[in-house]
């Protein structure tokens, strides 16, 4: 039998009374929080939801997330995480296309968790605290662990495609397990862990490193519902967090922090980075004011998601994804120039693309690698490193040109917070190559000097002709700059 609540069951028998969810002053035990996991399963099974059916799962980083993912599983059915901002129209096709039975919905972002769940004919279950416990108080719960074939799916991803609508990668029982039992091995967690979560659990990252790792291990996950630089740093302070995980802008709002120097931060032992690349300027700064080494890592929805690290007992090169985890291979495709398309192979690839074979077909070939999107150059010792998005690549008169390496150049300016650098649309050299600029608190700078700064330190086909400062760059939930939805100034694009 392979299924991934099963971790849950095993570390609630060997260790009840250990804190497993934290949150604020609220501390739920492995006990309790196994306990409230098989009554969401006998509430499910009241609602008719059979193994193997689908359960919208909106909520954010509560305790409830986790009583109700583990019991979704418990049940033998597949979990279907849902972004807790997502808009009545888009819950309906995430609940549509995945032909959901139930959806559990938090309380605070009900409007459109309900509006969508009856447009798609699904049940909706709405989750507020105190109401939510008495509910599963007064059901019948489900004791044992429904079995699942390891190949059986666990949890349907959706990725936020830049093009078409959002596609649901389906991860298996297996690949869950074994990229948990990865993420454990590469931090080493122990019981005595306590992991920040502060990454969305309906993300893959916050998913597998934060929730199935510490759990599976026995640690304690202190949650932070919504990433806030002061409430991370307080969680941090307070509940003497071991491991930090986090995305690049996460690791800049923290730098940035006015009063980071207030609160103690001895407890912290590793800090982990993914999601996107990690400049290289950030991690040193970071690594030199809170003494900690960062280890980046890389992964995507559809590898579970880790697929490449630096691993703590061997060299870390600054500014590499690290050589590929256990079990895994990555390899470049269609290389030129040094720099090819990675693709992966291994057991963290997904199934495929729910209900998408077209789709599926396209991102793994026969002999089952995985196309990433993502170009990278790998060296002599087997480092990978990521140039860029195959999508973002600029080419600006015949030649490529590499949004990340410009944007390394631009966050080596003391004025720089963050930066996006993308490409419009030039009619002599097919793309012009453009850096919308966040500063730091109190800093000045010119669009003009930041121009210079590039140009003086990079082939004169890469630097940025336009440059425009900007209050804050478009993120998403997970707080990845995205770039799709950086608008260039009018007199640009006219």
């Amino acid at each position: 039998m392979t299924n991934l609540a099963q971790n849950l069951a095993a570390t609630a028998a060997r260790d009840g009374g250990a804190p497993a969810i934290r949150l604020g002053d609220v501390v739920l035990s492995y006990s309790q929080l196994d306990a409230a996991s098989t009554r969401v399963a006998g509430l499910l099974r009241e609602r008719g939801v059979q193994p193997g059916d689908r359960v919208g799962l909106m909520l954010p980083n509560v305790p409830q997330f986790a009583a109700a993912y583990y019991g979704i599983l418990r049940a033998g059915a597949v979990v279907v995480p849902m972004n807790v901002l997502l808009k009545s129209r888009e819950v309906a096709f995430y609940l549509s296309d995945s032909q959901a039975k139930v959806m559990l919905a938090w309380h605070g972002f009900a409007e459109d968790a309900t509006a969508g769940a009856a447009a798609a004919g699904t049940e909706c279950l709405v989750v507020t605290p105190g109401e939510f416990e008495a509910l599963l108080g007064a059901t019948q719960p489900v004791d044992g662990v429904v079995e699942r074939d390891a190949g059986d799916t666990a949890v349907i991803l959706y990725t936020s495609g830049t093009t078409g609508t959002p596609k649901g990668a389906e991860l298996s029982h297996a690949n869950l397990t074994r990229n948990a039992e990865v993420a454990i091995d590469l931090l080493t967690l122990t019981p005595a862990d306590v992991v920040l979560g502060a990454l969305p659990l309906f993300h893959s990252f916050g998913q597998t490193c934060g929730l199935n790792a510490a759990v599976a291990a026995g640690a304690c996950l202190a949650l932070v519902p919504r990433f806030d630089p002061q409430a991370a740093l307080a969680t941090i302070h307070q509940h003497r967090v071991t491991i930090f995980e986090g995305v690049p802008t996460m690791y800049v709002a923290l730098l940035a922090h006015p009063q980071r120097a207030t609160f103690d931060m001895d407890s912290l032992r590793l800090c982990v980075s993914g999601g996107a690349a990690l400049p290289v300027e950030v991690m040193r700064a970071f690594e030199a004011a809170f003494g900690c080494v960062i280890l980046e890592g890389y992964g995507l929805s559809e590898t579970s998601p880790i697929a490449s690290f630096n691993h703590a007992d061997r060299e870390r090169k600054a500014g590499s994804i690290g050589t590929p985890v256990a079990g895994v291979q990555m390899a470049l495709r269609d290389v030129e120039g040094g720099v090819g398309e990675i693709v992966i192979r291994g057991h963290n690839i997904m199934k495929g693309y729910w209900g998408r074979p077209d789709a599926t077909a396209e991102a793994i070939d026969a002999d089952g690698w995985f196309r990433s999107g993502d170009l990278a150059r790998v060296d002599e010792d087997g480092y990978f490193f990521i140039v860029d998005r195959k999508k973002d690549m600029i080419i600006r008169g015949g030649y490529n040109v590499y949004p990340r390496e410009v944007e390394e150049l631009l966050y080596e300016h003391p004025a720089v917070r963050e930066v996006a650098v993308i490409g419009i649309p030039h009619p002599e050299h097919g793309e012009e190559i453009c850096a919308a600029v966040a500063l730091k608190d109190g800093a000045t700078a010119t669009a003009e000097e930041l121009r210079e700064h590039v140009k003086t330190q990079a082939a004169a086909y890469k630097y940025p002709r336009h440059v425009w400062i900007v209050d804050e760059l478009p993120k998403s939930p997970t707080g990845k700059i995205l770039k799709r939805e950086v608008a260039a100034p009018a007199d640009l694009v006219a």
